[in-house]
């Protein structure tokens, strides 16, 4: 493991079908076991599924929608002044924004039982793309959030 910030980050290749970063890295976050195969077959089973259902005829603006529908536009960070800790509101980076919305995507399609992951992540990106569901209700709170303890702000660093 590298000791320095030299090494950087990882490169990561494109995904075959669309050659795009952000869709190799949501197959990443869906693989268990390094079955990289099954977590395409239900990534691209699931997307293709959530774009008939919703009448879009290219799959990836169905994804990237859905995406930029859950990824948040602020966060709160702790931050330690004197004795007292404050929820502090600061913006997310873009890297931040889609890492968030691919993790509560997949968090919560898991979560759902009775169904196989095809139809339980085809049902998030289609409730993520109408603007609703609980992927959206997390970015919502996590706004509120943020809003709430606005009054801190002064306290970004």
């Amino acid at each position: 493991m590298a000791r320095r910030r030299e090494a950087g980050k990882r490169k990561i290749l494109e995904d075959y079908k669309y050659g795009s970063l952000v869709v190799t890295k949501f197959i990443n976050c869906l693989m268990y076991d390094g079955k990289k195969t099954v977590a395409e077959a239900i990534f691209y089973g699931a997307i293709a599924d959530a774009a008939e259902r919703v009448k879009e005829k290219e799959h990836i603006k169905v994804f990237n929608k859905a995406l930029d529908n859950v990824g948040p536009i602020l966060e709160v960070r702790s931050k330690r002044v004197g004795g007292a800790t404050y929820q502090v509101p600061v913006e997310v980076t873009q890297a931040r924004k889609s890492a968030l919305a691919i993790r509560w995507i997949i968090s919560f399609a898991r979560a759902k039982k009775g169904k196989d992951m095809i139809r339980r992540l085809s049902d998030e990106f289609v409730d993520a793309y109408n603007k609703q569901g609980a992927a959206v209700k997390k970015r919502e709170d996590t706004h509120k959030m943020a809003e709430a303890n606005r009054a801190f702000a002064h306290y970004k660093w």
